[in-house]
Formats: structure tokens, C-alpha cells, sequence
């Protein structure tokens, strides 16, 4: 079961522009996923502040990484988008 402290962690993530955006078009190639420079070309964002917003990610635990050679390849970690929707749900109807 996902903590608040961990919802808010997961929402303040995705609050930012870039990372919205890196996520979304990690969740658009699953489950292949995309290489970091693949995602560069797609945002047309330097490679330093790609950096930053995926580490950002991962410790979220909103997507994850693997190692391929020199290469590293990204992948959305769709359980847990749905533990927070779940989250956010879960007491929509109680009322």
C-alpha cells in the first residue's frame, strides 16, 4: 500500500513539466522503453538536465533503468502510476 509520504513524493515528480513528459513518453513505449539519448532527441533537452529529471524519477520509483553495454534504456513502472491512482481513488465514493 502506497504511504502519503510516498504519494506526495510520486505527485511532486510529476508536478514538473520535463518529467511529466519523460514519464509520459516512457509509459507511450512500453514495454520496449526508450534510451536515454532517445529521450533527449524527443525533448530536445541537454544531457545534464536529462540526468537530473530521470534520477529524479527513479528514486521516486516511477521508472527504472537497465544497462545495455554503454547504453542505458528507461521503462516506466506502470504499478506504480497504479498505486497512485489507486491512492488517489480510494475514497472517492465513500461519502
Amino acid at each position: 500500500m502506497l504511504t502519503d509520504e510516498n504519494a506526495v513524493k510520486r505527485l511532486s515528480e510529476l508536478g514538473h513539466g520535463t518529467r511529466l513528459s519523460i514519464f509520459r513518453l516512457l509509459v507511450k513505449a512500453k514495454p520496449s522503453g526508450l534510451t536515454v539519448g532517445e529521450i533527449q532527441a524527443h525533448l530536445e533537452v541537454p544531457g545534464s538536465t536529462l540526468s537530473h529529471h530521470i534520477g529524479r524519477l527513479i528514486s521516486a520509483g516511477l521508472i527504472r533503468q537497465h544497462r545495455e553495454g554503454r547504453i542505458l534504456r528507461c521503462f516506466a513502472e506502470l504499478q506504480s502510476l497504479d498505486e497512485l491512482m489507486a491512492y488517489l481513488t480510494a475514497e472517492c465514493c465513500t461519502l
